[in-house]
């Protein structure tokens, strides 16, 4: 699942690999070292960061994966804030009653407490980052 790592660097200073504790330092994380997830649907992740920010808030990083046709993930909240960002096919943001669609480049956010859901629209895969932030977002979890 190798895409759009410039936009990802430029958001959080590398691709990343091993689960990070402790983010009160500079370092590049080595995408390749991450662990990856497989889905049923055909579908996978790759858990690329988790750690704590300087400023005291838990961050985590993953990239995704969803085949055309897939079934995705069920609507859920979620309590923390998320930024998507689509770097390769079409993505369906459904969100308080609304559908938006992205695509490579642009930028989802989900505020906290939004029940969402996300679902491949287009042709080919669907690749994007999650950066979640803050809210139930620590390390071991």
């Amino acid at each position: 699942m190798k895409f759009f790592a410039g936009t990802l660097l430029a958001l959080v200073c590398g691709t990343a690999s091993a689960m990070a504790d402790d983010l009160s330092q500079s370092k590049v994380f080595v995408r390749e070292s991450a662990p990856a997830r497989a889905f049923a649907n055909g579908g996978g992740a790759r858990d690329l960061l988790l750690g704590v920010l300087k400023t005291g808030e838990g961050v985590k990083v993953h990239e995704s994966m969803q085949p055309e046709g897939a079934v995705p993930n069920p609507a859920h909240a979620i309590d923390h804030s998320e930024f998507i960002i689509v770097g390769e096919g079409t993505l369906a943001f459904i969100h308080d009653g609304v559908t938006e669609t992205a695509g490579p480049g642009d930028v989802i956010y989900v505020a906290q407490g939004t029940m969402h859901q996300v679902k491949n629209v287009g042709k080919g895969p669907v690749k994007y980052a999650v950066i979640s932030i803050g809210g139930d977002i620590k390390p071991g979890k």
